[in-house]
């Protein structure tokens, strides 16, 4: 089975390669490149993503698809 992850070659959100590094959104289970990923970063709502990614994990679920991505 091909893993979307290591097989796209461009990032869901702006289109640009992912030669440079790829990481899953913490938002949803978009991939993206390291540029999007540092415009997550600067959210205002990243920490209530990243701790709800980490309490997704402590439970047993590493499938968690993320608290959305909303504008």
């Amino acid at each position: 089975m091909n893993d979307p992850f290591f097989t796209k070659t461009t990032c869901d959100r702006c289109g640009r390669s992912l030669s440079g590094g790829r990481i899953m959104s913490m938002y949803n289970t978009d991939v993206i490149c390291m540029d999007c990923k540092e415009k997550e970063r600067n959210r205002s709502d990243y920490r209530q993503a990243a701790d709800a990614e980490h309490a997704a994990v402590l439970s047993g679920n590493r499938n968690f698809t993320g608290i959305g991505l909303k504008n």
